[in-house]
Formats: structure tokens, C-alpha cells, sequence
């Protein structure tokens, strides 16, 4: 037998930074030795770094990962001298072994486990993670995998040209009847109420509504599931709903391609919340079919042996799951979407049991495709406190770092979700209403400064172009500070350090006199802004500090290039320049520190017509200006003092 080849998709986030384990992230709908991603083992025991908690891991994983994706081996990183590498690959594919076992995850003897080890002191790249494959997991026949690791270039097209997202939302009331308050009786009655909604998703009578969510011109219809069609009972209801022998076969060998008959091609990927093939799936519990004659109600009678309690637990649930087009749907229900919604059901159970007599913990779950990873993957957090309360923030924390990702920008925030769903809805669950068309990025594309040798450093990220005359609001001839402030908080909000909308011109004022530096009568003025009001109000709404810089007259601005340069690597953030009456918004330098040649890109809040980008490239509204051009003209004014505001990026999950 050749020498197993395998596939790596997440090269940067593959080599364990510290001692520790990571597990490999597969899927069957993949070849066997693929891996999308890595996630760090967080749970481990006292007695030992290496040896994982499966009861924990198994518990937050298994409401991390969407159905389709598992655990195929892991990675051990270690600083112990005179270990023999294959000892330490022989625990970490016994480590994914267990954990696969704890999770439910199938397994046969075919399947093939990876185990990889990295002595952390002797590192110098990927290449010093030696992988070992067994077949079943049996650590008692490893084989190295010398030369055949590929890492692959576009890893997207490889998850996704033939597989799809399968998306399903579910609004529940669970009732949890106990006659005891011992908390295991308790718990012991909340996963009897988690079976019988199993029961409930596997009844004859369900109906499963399974869609195309961005259906190709003519593509095909909805098709209709029931529970007849996924598991055969042994005995239906007398009056129960069932197919002919030909329309049930036709709807049992339908596949995920049925809405989706084309795979997809390198070049119409880009993001996988806009071009993934989604596939949606309702749910009605609809029984009617089985009375169809008139009945009156009917209460059952529960013996309990003292006072019972009812805990009626509203939930809302969403999950998501990863599927091959091949897939048959019968199989997309009864193998993904049924056991997904078990997964969270139980995920959920974790984080209100506890709480159930006190008080009703809110959950909701939200899905992120964070930077290095080919997948989304599964949140659920508490509604009831907002972003910033402590518990949220220490939670986030510790999901950053099973997930790898840096502890200085907001990452995981609510703001960060994808919508699987059709309907789009705002932070409050209700839909989203469109506001006002507004550029993004119009730096992109402009030509060059024409500074020779010069070092160019922009702004980090995506913002808005705000401006004079911008929603029907005149504010021409004193508005521009206003104007440049709205784009440093569209920076905030689209970085998703925010998530507050942008303020208008009286909700700017109307912060400056609630913080006691305006009087009321402030509000409604057409009176101007400066950088230390700007610093105010980003303080106010944001929490975000500033730094200011003064400068005596606009002939000094270039001597502030250097620094303007670092704060844009360091920062990032828009900077405002204010200078007598002016005020505009700067984007970035151009600076060669050899003959100290510079120039500045400026958006100029100024500009008074519509959303053409191309009037306002044409125009200079957004470009690159020296403080002196080739005709002698001064941009800054030499008569005037000018503040740089520059927001500091916060420090933040």
C-alpha cells in the first residue's frame, strides 16, 4: 500500500504555538485525511497537560462544530526530551479516538485517524509537525507520513465546490415536568423532555420543508419530507399520511444536487456566507392528519409522589450542517439536521440547568466564520446581559483561544454573525430595514501619490464615506467634523468593535451636552466641532480613547508624517484633521523618511453630491494631496493651528 497522503487547509493555524494538544477538524464528505481546521483542547487534566477532559471537550464541542464536520486525529506539542515521536502520536490519535467516541461520531475500521507531534524545542516551521495515520485508531501500527503533505492553495474550492450548508431554524416551548428538586431528578426530567422532542422529529406525522436558499433562475421547487419517508415504523396510524411506492422512491433518491445541479468553479467563490449552496429546512409539526375527525381534548394523569414543579423553557433553536450534493435528503434530515438539533438541544441543557429555578437564561445561537477558518462554527450566548457584562467577556476569552484567534479585536461578537436565515433580522430579532446607499473603501483604486521612494501606510479595514447634503440634511458649511466623525464610527462599526448605528448630527450634540460640554441649546445649533469634541463623543458611545495631536500651523503637518505612518500600521483607525474651519477625514501617508517627501490621503467631508464614485475620484474629494503641490499651492492652511484626532484601537474580544 502507497504512503497515505495528507491534505492540510489551514497551514497557519496547524502548529501549536504552546504545549498542549489541538484536535484535526475533517469530515466525511472529504477525503479521509483532510484537514479543514484545528482547534485547541482547552479541558485537560490536573495531573497530567497532554491528557484531555473528554466529558468537558465533548460537552462545548459538540455544540461548536455544525453536523459534517468531526474530529480526525490531533496534533500534541511538547518540550520533554527522550520521548519517542511515536509514543507521542500513538496519544494523541488514542486522545481523537475518545473523543470521537464521546461525541457519537461514527466509526469503522476503514476510518483513518492522524496524529501529529511537535517538540516545541526544536521549531522552526510547518515542516516540524511528523505526522502519523492508523487505520481504526490502533496505536499498535502507526505509519509515518514522510513527504506527503500538501498544503493546499485554495482551500476554499476544496470545502465547498461539492457541498453545501444546510441551515434549519426551530422556535420551541419545552416543558419540564419534576416532582423533586434534587438536581439530578431535575436533570434526569430535562433529558426525558429532550427525548421526547427526538420522538417528535422522527413521528410519521412531521413534515420537513427542504429548500434551495438562493435558487438558480428556474430552479427547482420545494420538496416535502415526512417522517413516513425518513424511518418506516413498524405499525402506522390507521388514517396515517403515506406516498405510492413511485413517489416515495422519487422523493427518497433525491440529493442535495436536486438545487444545486451545477458544482461551483475557482472563480464564483468568494465568501462562504455569499456563495456556499445553502440549503433550508423548516419544520411543522403538524398532526392533523391523524384526527381527522372532530375529538374533544383529553388530559393525562401523572402519578407524583410529592409537589411538581413545571419549568416551561422557550428556546430557539438554529443549527447548521455541512453536507456532500451526493447526499440523499432523507439522509440530510435523519443524519445531520435530527442529530444537530440534539446536539444543541443537550449544548443548551449545559447552560440552563443550572439556573432553571432561579431565573430564565436567554439563549441564542449565533454561527461565525472567523479569519482561518473554512467553516462556521456555533455560539451560544446569553441574551439576557449585554456584550460587555464580565461572564460574556471571560467566555469569548476562552473562545478565542480554543479557536486560535488574537485577543486584541472583536471577533466573536454578536455583530460578527453570519444570517443563514432568509429573513434578515437586526440585533433585536426584528428585520432589518434598508438604510441610505453609502460608498465603502473609495480609496480603492485612486492613482498613486507620486512621492518617489515613499513607504505608503493606510488605514486597516473597511469604513463609510460620510459627507455634506448625505441623507437630505443640509449641513453645508459647518458640518465636515460631523461628517469625518460619522466615518471613524462607520470604521468602528464595520471592524465590529460596535455595534451602535451611526449618530446623527443631534445625537452628536446631544452626547456633548449630556457629558456637560455643550448646553442644551447645543443641540439643533449648526455650531462646529473640533477634535476635542470628537474625542468626546467617541469616549461617550464607543469607549474609545484618542490621541491628539497639535499642530501651530498647516506648513508643520508634514513633519507629523513618521508618526501619522505608525499609527496607521499600529491603529489602523481614520484620523481627523481639524484646522480653522475645516475639517476632513485622513486615510493614510505616502512618506519617504530619506528626503522627507510626503503626502497625505485625504476624504474630504466637503463633497455635495450623490454616491458617484467615479465624480468623486474625478473630482479629488478622495486622494492624494501634498502639503505643497507642484504649483506652489498649500493644501493646509499656514495661518492656522490644526489637531490630529487618532482613535486608538481598543484592546478587545
Amino acid at each position: 500500500m502507497g504512503e497515505v497522503q495528507i491534505r492540510i487547509l489551514c497551514k497557519n493555524s496547524l502548529v501549536p504555538k504552546e504545549v498542549g494538544l489541538q484536535w484535526l477538524i475533517g469530515s466525511p464528505f472529504l477525503p479521509p485525511v483532510v484537514v479543514i481546521s484545528t482547534i485547541r483542547c482547552l479541558h485537560t487534566l490536573p495531573s497530567d497537560p497532554l491528557s484531555p477532559d473528554f466529558l468537558m471537550e465533548s460537552g462545548e464541542i459538540r455544540g461548536l462544530l455544525p453536523r459534517g464536520f468531526e474530529i480526525i486525529g490531533a496534533v500534541i506539542a511538547h518540550e520533554k526530551d527522550n520521548l519517542k515521536e511515536e509514543k507521542i502520536a500513538a496519544l494523541a490519535i488514542s486522545a481523537a479516538k475518545n473523543l470521537r467516541q464521546k461525541l457519537g461520531h461514527s466509526f469503522n475500521e476503514d476510518m483513518m485517524l492522524i496524529g501529529g507531534t511537535v517538540d516545541l524545542k526544536n521549531i522552526n516551521g510547518d515542516g516540524d509537525v511528523h505526522f502519523y495515520t492508523s487505520k481504526a485508531g490502533r496505536i499498535d501500527n502507526l505509519e509515518r507520513v514522510n513527504d506527503a503533505v500538501v498544503y493546499v492553495d485554495q482551500p476554499e474550492m476544496e470545502v465547498w465546490k461539492n457541498n453545501c450548508i444546510v441551515h434549519c431554524e426551530l422556535p420551541l416551548k419545552l416543558p419540564i415536568y419534576c416532582s423533586s428538586s434534587n438536581l439530578k431528578d431535575v436533570e434526569d426530567a430535562y433529558e426525558q423532555a429532550i427525548r421526547l422532542v427526538e420522538q417528535k422529529l422522527r413521528d410519521p406525522q412531521i413534515a420537513f420543508i427542504i429548500e434551495g436558499k438562493n435558487r438558480p433562475s428556474g430552479g427547482s421547487d420545494p420538496i416535502i419530507l415526512h417522517g413516513t419517508e425518513l424511518e418506516m415504523p413498524e405499525e402506522l396510524p390507521d388514517n396515517a399520511f403515506s406516498y405510492g411506492p413511485s413517489e416515495e422512491f422519487r422523493l427518497q433518491s433525491l440529493t442535495c444536487s436536486h438545487f444545486y445541479p451545477e458544482a461551483k468553479t475557482t472563480n464564483q467563490f468568494t465568501s462562504i456566507e455569499k456563495d456556499a449552496d445553502a440549503i433550508l429546512v423548516s419544520i411543522l409539526f403538524n398532526r392533523s392528519r391523524s384526527n381527522i375527525n372532530p375529538a374533544a381534548p383529553f388530559a393525562e394523569y401523572c402519578q407524583a409522589n410529592g409537589e411538581a414543579k413545571l419549568w416551561v423553557v422557550n428556546l430557539r433553536l438554529e443549527v447548521l450542517s455541512y453536507a456532500s450534493r451526493d447526499l440523499q435528503l432523507i439522509h440530510v434530515i435523519s443524519k445531520l439536521i435530527v442529530p444537530a438539533i440534539m446536539d444543541q438541544l443537550r449544548a443548551m441543557k449545559t447552560k440552563i440547568l443550572p439556573y432553571l429555578e432561579n431565573r430564565h437564561v436567554m439563549l441564542q445561537p449565533y454561527h461565525f466564520i472567523s479569519p482561518g477558518f473554512l467553516h462556521p462554527i456555533t455560539v451560544l450566548y446569553e441574551t439576557s446581559y449585554g456584550e460587555t457584562e464580565t461572564s460574556q467577556v471571560e467566555y469569548r476569552k476562552s473562545l478565542h483561544l480554543r479557536l486560535g484567534l488574537p485577543f486584541d479585536r472583536p471577533l466573536l461578537r454578536i455583530v460578527n454573525a453570519v444570517n443563514f436565515s432568509p429573513v434578515k433580522v437586526n440585533l433585536k430579532g426584528k428585520p432589518k430595514s434598508k438604510g441610505p446607499f453609502l460608498l465603502k473603501d473609495v480609496h480603492h483604486g485612486i492613482p498613486s501619490s507620486g512621492v518617489s521612494s515613499g513607504n505608503v501606510s493606510l488605514i486597516q479595514g473597511s469604513y463609510e464615506y460620510y459627507h455634506y447634503l448625505q441623507d437630505g440634511f443640509d449641513d453645508s458649511g459647518w458640518g465636515c467634523a460631523y461628517r469625518s466623525l460619522q466615518t471613524i464610527i462607520s470604521w468602528f462599526r464595520l471592524q465590529h468593535y460596535s455595534s451602535i448605528d451611526v449618530p446623527t448630527h443631534s445625537e452628536i450634540q446631544q452626547s456633548l451636552v449630556e457629558i456637560g460640554d455643550k448646553d442644551p441649546s447645543f443641540v439643533g445649533s449648526r455650531d462646529w466641532i473640533g477634535a476635542i469634541e470628537l474625542s468626546f463623543v467617541l469616549d461617550k458611545l464607543l469607549g474609545v480613547s484618542c490621541k491628539i495631536i497639535n499642530v501651530r500651523s498647516g506648513a508643520e503637518l508634514p513633519e507629523k508624517c513618521r508618526e501619522l505612518a505608525l499609527h496607521f500600521k499600529t491603529q489602523g483607525t481614520p484620523v481627523m484633521i481639524g484646522g480653522g474651519v475645516l475639517a476632513y477625514t485622513l486615510l493614510g501617508v505616502d512618506y519617504d523618511e530619506l528626503s522627507g517627501e510626503c503626502a497625505f490621503l485625504i476624504l474630504d467631508p466637503h463633497y455635495t453630491g450623490g454616491e458617484d464614485l467615479k465624480k468623486i475620484i474625478n473630482g479629488g474629494w478622495c486622494g492624494w494631496k501634498k502639503a505643497v503641490d507642484s504649483k506652489g499651492k498649500h493644501f493646509f492652511l499656514e495661518d492656522k493651528f490644526y489637531n490630529l484626532l487618532l482613535p486608538q484601537r481598543p484592546n478587545m474580544v
